[in-house]
């Protein structure tokens, strides 16, 4: 006994040795790294007075550079760029906007004439494009295990190489790649905001997890094993935290609906500097289809828009469909059509269509599905105006351009009760109900039958007050309500 605590007293004493020491290691290393940190910022602040040159007046222009990788896509996304850059050209004369994109393969002029053939978006002013030659570091396909860590470490690096080629006075992230905002804040020593589309991380990803929920996102192998559970569960929870993180360095935190803000407030807590900046639809091209009484019955079309794409969830609109065709077929119905319009990506897009072909088929629903890919705008305007139903079912869409899009176009809407549909598009406008909301196949069905037994009047009803609602979502209110959130970043 004397021994054993004799050996016991020597391991304090020995540790106690080593303390004082790693101590002062440990402050030696930290005072090292602030050091490192600082003469990176002074030489980029040096840096940046050699690249920025004054402007006619002799002043140096205010440098507002945007984050968007990809902004040469036509998603809903590169319209809220671009409406942005045009709102601070508006308002703003000493700004020159900036956008850091990986799009090599355009110039800067054809990038900016696609903006306004695909949105109609004409700029008053010269936008500068710096040109990104590691966006394959952002790419999903480069990281099959551990996507979101690989992905955001990789913005990391597209970050510095952004900030080493450009040093703006005011950072935005328009993509949602968060972990750059602490790289342009206490490197680049900008202002920086965000715009978020989407959570990079949700609680609902969390939860999906934690209750072993097989999703696109979440696979068969690993729902089946707790062990595999309980270790995406803890990865989970580490990016989450370190997502948190970099997301509450942001100055100025923009979020498109009431949906991406609770998660966003859950997860940065930064509900001061945070406000709902509805994104810009192009809601007048649609309220000029015309809106008219019902002239016919004998054929009804239920209209999807999006993207083919896993979590959009095709498969549930096609066996609601089919549940509806079968519960009709027992008595003397209108022809119902269901018309599926979205666009292929890709390869992967494209087979994702021959197994929804392949479903219809086995369902028995072939003769009344159609398929349209890529379709032209004019013609997609005409399947809007022709319709009856505008169907949605993507689980916990962040917002739902589509869904404001059918609205406006003057359909009725059938959209999925989660999300950005639930919580801020298919609500009571003045107290009168805009659409419906289900959740599985059976509510679905149930919607689509209720819908298509009101009376012409009744519908005729509901797509006015619908239409009156999508006004909410114009260009207009979206540059007001982005020139108020970003105003702190200017002063």
């Amino acid at each position: 006994m004397v021994a054993g605590g004799l050996c016991l007293c020597g391991l304090i004493r020995l540790l106690c040795s080593l303390l004082i020491p790693a101590l002062f290691l440990s402050g030696i290393l930290c005072v090292c790294v602030v050091v490192l940190l600082w003469g990176i910022r002074f030489w980029i602040q040096q840096r940046k007075k050699q690249l920025t040159s004054a402007g006619r007046d002799g002043k140096r222009p205010l440098l507002v550079a945007f984050f968007h990788p990809y902004c040469n896509a036509g998603g809903g996304g590169e319209r809220v760029l671009w409406c942005a850059i045009r709102t601070l050209q508006k308002k703003y004369r000493n700004v020159t906007c900036v956008v850091y994109t990986g799009d090599r393969g355009v110039t800067g002029e054809e990038i900016v004439e696609g903006a306004f053939r695909r949105f109609s978006i004409k700029l008053t002013h010269p936008v500068k494009f710096v040109f990104l030659e590691k966006r394959y570091l952002v790419e999903a396909s480069l990281y099959p295990h551990f996507t979101l860590l690989g992905q955001s470490l990789g913005s990391v690096f597209l970050g510095w190489e952004a900030l080493l080629k450009c040093v703006p006075d005011i950072y935005i992230d328009s993509m949602g790649y968060a972990f750059t905002l602490p790289l342009f804040k206490y490197l680049g020593g900008c202002h920086v905001g965000c715009y978020v589309h989407y959570p990079t991380i949700s609680t609902d990803m969390l939860s999906v997890v934690r209750n072993q929920d097989t999703r696109f996102n979440n696979a068969a192998f690993i729902t089946n094993s707790p062990l595999f559970s309980r270790f995406k569960l803890v990865y989970y929870y580490f990016f989450a935290f370190m997502y948190g993180l970099a997301g509450s360095c942001s100055d100025v935190v923009m979020v498109n609906s009431s949906w991406t803000l609770n998660h966003i407030l859950s997860l940065w807590r930064a509900g001061a500097c945070t406000s709902v900046v509805y994104p810009p639809c192009d809601v007048q091209t649609f309220l000029d289809i015309p809106l008219e009484a019902e002239k016919s019955t004998c054929e009804y079309s239920i209209v999807s828009i999006g993207q083919f794409r896993p979590e959009k969830d095709h498969p549930l609109q096609i066996r609601a469909f089919a549940k509806l065709l079968k519960e009709k077929r027992l008595g003397q119905q209108p022809l119902l059509k269901l018309i599926l319009i979205g666009g292929c990506r890709n390869q992967q897009d494209e087979e994702r269509v021959d197994n929804l072909k392949c479903l219809c088929e086995e369902l028995g629903v072939s003769n009344n599905v159609t398929f349209r890919i890529n379709i032209p705008f004019e013609e997609l305007k005409s399947h809007l105006a022709e319709a009856t139903i505008g169907l949605h079912t993507m689980w916990n869409e962040h917002f739902g351009i589509g869904v404001v899009e059918c609205m406006a176009a003057g359909t009725v809407i059938l959209a999925h009760n989660s999300g950005g549909p639930k919580l801020d598009i298919v609500v009571p406008f003045e107290g009168h109900i805009t659409g419906f909301l289900a959740e599985n196949e059976d509510s679905y069905a149930e919607r689509m039958a209720h819908i298509l037994s009101l009376s012409p009047e009744k519908r005729l009803e509901i797509r006015e007050n619908a239409r009156r609602s999508v006004h909410r979502f114009s260009d207009q209110h979206f540059e007001e309500t982005f020139l108020l959130s970003v105003e702190p970043l200017f002063k």
